[in-house]
């Protein structure tokens, strides 16, 4: 297997743990391969791995009882993936399923947790971690009060664009393949909501799309739509 430290995302789990630990856990864990919008996980369902992915991105759902799907984040190469149900032992909270083909390490949850349990630099990366990510569902459940559909795509966007965009001739192309129900559900907002609001955001002159492509053309201005400040 190719070096697991690169291409990492700088702010997710494995990239953050110091070298030797991160040496040490890739170690112990057993490579597994997903193809495109296959399950890693399903919600409710009990918890007896951690996954570390390599390559690849993955989304983070869960379901109504009518089977709307809301997505609660988009993860990336070096995130780790159920964690919260391998330390409190509950169900899984959340379902997890590949956006593209998807390397990770699997981890049975008991080596992952005597591994935290003797690294003590490791186990403070998680613990900032899942601050980190409950500070981040705060800020998004406060979107839905402070900015309408058009500014949550938008901060969606600036999101999608900084963490996995590729710069090209034109802007920023984000290389995430979401669909607009996808993205629908990540903003909390219909279909045709969001449709409206990349529409409006083309002839504008800030967004190109295609066929689960987009390309940011003027990133400033799609910030000062999402309410964020500019450079």
């Amino acid at each position: 297997m190719s070096d697991p430290a690169a291409d990492l995302d700088p702010s997710e789990f494995l990239a953050r743990l110091p070298p030797a630990d991160c040496a040490e856990l890739t170690q112990r864990g057993r490579p597994r391969r997903w193809p495109a919008g296959a399950s890693l996980f399903l919600e409710g369902e009990r918890s007896t791995t951690v996954v570390v992915v390599l390559t690849g991105r993955v989304k983070v759902f869960t379901l109504s009882e009518e089977g709307e799907e809301t997505v609660l984040a988009v993860r990336g190469p070096g995130s780790l993936l159920g964690e919260l149900a391998a330390v409190d032992g509950a169900p899984r909270s959340a379902s997890v399923a590949a956006l593209e083909p998807v390397v990770a390490l699997v981890f049975p949850v008991g080596v992952f947790v005597d591994f935290l349990s003797t690294h003590a630099a490791a186990a403070m990366v998680v613990l900032r971690l899942v601050i980190g990510r409950l500070r981040d569902a705060d800020r998004k459940r406060a979107e839905f009060a402070a900015y309408d559909t058009a500014a949550r795509v938008a901060r969606r966007l600036v999101e999608l664009a900084e963490r996995f965009g590729e710069p090209d001739g034109n802007g920023v192309r984000i290389t995430v393949a979401l669909t607009q129900d996808e993205l629908a559900g990540w903003v909390g907002s219909s279909r045709e909501a969001v449709a409206k609001a990349l529409r409006a955001l083309r002839e504008r002159g800030q967004l190109t799309t295609g066929r689960r492509t987009m390309t940011v053309l003027d990133m400033d201005g799609l910030r000062r739509r999402a309410g964020e400040p500019t450079p």
